[in-house]
């Protein structure tokens, strides 16, 4: 995909996703997975609704598409460096909500983070994803 073309991409599904129309966007993951590389540059929009859009459309896909969501992760990755606190906290939702082993060992190193808020959700991530291993056991 061409880098206008993407952009541009990127543009609609976070207007869309600011207006609430989590369902569209969910159509055209479910269409087209090369969409979960854009994962990333859709967290990093400043508008939190887009952001809390990307935790529902991820929320959704997990319950439908569980083995599609993982896709995301390369995408998510540069975002747990970001310098910006909210930007890490945004990849780290996401990566709890895609819960495999892969993106909780990304989570993991941030246990440690700067941030308090951003520490406090990797333990809670960590933690409910321990308690649901136990119950599938």
């Amino acid at each position: 995909m061409l880098e206008k073309e993407q952009a541009e991409l990127i543009a609609v599904i976070a207007d869309f996703l600011e207006m609430g129309h989590v369902e569209n966007i969910m159509a055209m993951f479910k269409q087209d997975t090369s969409l979960y590389a854009l994962s990333g540059e859709l967290l990093r929009d400043e508008r939190f609704m887009v952001r809390m859009g990307m935790a529902v459309l991820f929320e959704e896909l997990k319950q439908i598409r569980e083995q599609e969501v993982a896709l995301a992760i390369p995408a998510l990755l540069p975002i747990l460096g970001e310098e910006t606190p909210w930007m890490r906290g945004e990849a780290v939702n996401l990566l709890g909500i895609i819960g495999t082993p892969e993106a909780l060992a990304y989570i993991k190193p941030l246990a440690d983070d700067p941030q308090p808020q951003i520490r406090e959700m990797v333990r809670d991530i960590l933690q409910e994803q321990g308690e649901r291993l136990k119950a599938k056991g």
